[in-house]
């Protein structure tokens, strides 16, 4: 019931943009929802069905590092706390939900403030966020003046605490599609689409590209975040086996190489905003990921610049350009 309510409230704001194309994909996408087959997904439906009622006098602040929302009118603190931490391990954040603080293993706020002064204002802009996790980026994309934002999430469990989330805090203007962007019907509907962590985890990373640039409207702008290795050439890093304790680690390619893959597939004014090493202060094991193993212990504990395997250690780049 809290996922229907949301679907159902967001129809109901964004039908004032009479946009049936929008919808009618929007309507497509989210079948998705019958595919969901993970073991503990009724599990958690049963947790979201247990979620308190909210408040209708509440404060959300969706602008700011931490995504808010309190109330002085609510008072099943303990029993939300224990419900949250069923959802647990929490990624990316962080969150205070009636007061109750989420330190997540990312901090998410600090690959926000990177991008923020660089993007295109997002005032009134349709956005689509690919790989958004728990959703912690499209409360600030909405905080920043978007007028949607929808998240594609493949995650079962990102997928119930984004909508745990959006119940708390009681705004209808995000969703997640439970899918994978290559699983998606994709029309060219969105003012900014962001893929932020993923291209480094896809086989075929330049149709990850050619798929985000079938999502965005002509003139469109991407904002694409991804590990990068140092070099001035147009080199790519394969790893052999593992990278960072990851499997799933596919292409590591040069900024070199990352322009020219952008530019050949129809993408123009590709900029480098930010190129920044992932710190220990920004990825880390909290109580709220049951202080599982994190990104200290994928590091060589002798020489924190190479990874486990003998790799050089994560570096990040935002990189930001305008679909032709």
């Amino acid at each position: 019931m809290v996922i229907k309510n949301q679907i159902d409230q967001f129809f109901q704001v964004i039908n004032s943009d009479i946009n049936n194309e929008f919808i009618s994909w929007l309507i497509l996408n989210l079948r998705t929802f019958d595919q969901i087959t993970h073991g503990h997904w009724a599990e958690w439906l049963k947790l979201l069905a247990t979620m308190p009622k909210i408040p209708d006098q509440r404060v959300i602040t969706i602008n700011q590092a931490i995504v808010e929302v309190h109330s002085p009118d609510f008072f099943d603190k303990e029993s939300l706390n224990q419900l949250l931490k069923k959802l647990s391990p929490w990624r990316k954040g962080p969150f205070s939900l009636y007061g109750i603080s989420i330190d997540t293993e990312w901090r998410s706020d600090l690959k926000w403030d990177r991008l923020a002064l660089h993007i295109t204002p997002l005032k009134d802009r349709r956005v689509l966020d690919v790989g958004t996790g728990s959703g912690y980026h499209l409360w600030r994309m909405l905080g920043s003046g978007a007028r949607c934002a929808v998240g594609v999430e493949p995650t079962a469990a990102f997928i119930a605490q984004f909508y745990a989330v959006a119940h708390l805090l009681g705004d209808p203007h995000a969703l997640i599609i439970p899918t994978t962007l290559e699983n998606i019907s994709r029309k060219p509907i969105f003012d900014t689409v962001f893929s932020m962590g993923v291209l480094y985890h896809r086989r075929n990373p330049i149709s990850h590209l050619q798929e985000l640039g079938e999502c965005l409207r002509p003139g469109g702008e991407l904002v694409l975040e991804t590990l990068i290795i140092e070099s001035d050439a147009q080199n790519i890093l394969t790893p052999e086996d593992r990278y960072a304790a990851m499997r799933n680690i596919w292409f590591i390619p040069s900024i070199p190489l990352l322009t020219v893959w952008l530019n050949r597939i129809g993408y123009t004014d590709v900029r480098i905003v930010n190129i920044e090493r992932t710190s220990l202060n920004e990825q880390r094991a909290t109580e709220w990921t049951d202080f599982k193993p994190s990104l200290v212990d994928f590091l060589d504990p002798q020489d924190q610049t190479k990874t486990i395997e003998g790799y050089p250690s994560p570096l990040r780049a935002i990189i930001i350009a305008t679909k032709i």
